[in-house]
């Protein structure tokens, strides 16, 4: 029944007008304007910190909540590898879920993900991976946890955020699916390149070079 709620959900958020018109541009941008949102908050040393010592960064610009009775959530991001400095990619994926309860009204989050190793990264090549099931994941930590992460964050292959206006904090997406936008990735790069292929690519296309200079100026806030 949960499963029949889910595909209904997610079935219906990816139809709506906005979420459809998206383009791979349009993500870009948008993972920019989050970045900037962002950056000169107080403690985002920690959360620098954390991306500096990454595999890859994934972004959704808008993670959509709504629903009565039966909520959902819905958004579109992309994802960059990043290896001895330098970033490939991007490959662009989407991320849903379901929860049960009273939830009247609607809200969006931007979402930042950090993956903290290969098996996180693979899950972004995989056609479908569940979020605290096949793969690990963790709240992301800030200010002064970032210093010492617990036991449960230690095994956890990819930190999460949620970013609010120009507000950020650890959040858990235990239970949320993500997938490979093959239709997003064909915009991108054009047909018969797949999410492996795509994040060894170099991200040298000036499409996404504005993201990977905002990327980096946000690496030098480290600790």
């Amino acid at each position: 029944m949960k499963k029949l709620v889910l595909v209904f959900v997610l079935a219906a958020l990816s139809a709506c007008p906005a979420l459809g018109a998206t383009i791979p541009e349009q993500i870009i941008s948008d993972a920019m304007g989050m970045l900037r949102e962002i950056a000169n908050q107080d403690d985002i040393s920690g959360m620098a910190d954390t991306i500096r010592g990454s595999y890859a960064v994934a972004i959704v610009p808008e993670m959509v909540k709504a629903g009565f009775l039966i909520g959902g959530t819905y958004g579109e991001g992309l994802i960059l590898r990043r290896e001895n400095g330098k970033w490939y990619g991007p490959s662009f994926y989407n991320v849903g879920g379901a929860s049960f309860g009273l939830q009247a009204g609607a809200q969006s989050v931007s979402l930042l993900m950090a993956v903290i190793n290969e098996r996180g990264v693979n899950a972004f090549m995989s056609s479908r991976t569940k979020l605290g099931g096949d793969v690990a994941i963790a709240a992301g930590p800030v200010g002064r946890r970032a210093e010492a992460a617990t036991d449960a964050q230690a095994k956890a292959s990819i930190y999460s955020y949620s970013v609010s206006k120009g507000l950020f904090a650890g959040v858990s997406l235990d239970g949320s699916v993500i997938s490979i936008s093959v239709k997003r990735n064909k915009e991108y790069w054009g047909a018969g390149v797949s999410a492996a292929e795509a994040l060894k690519k170099p991200a040298t296309d000036k499409r996404i070079q504005p993201l990977i200079k905002a990327l980096d100026e946000l690496i030098k806030k480290a600790k």
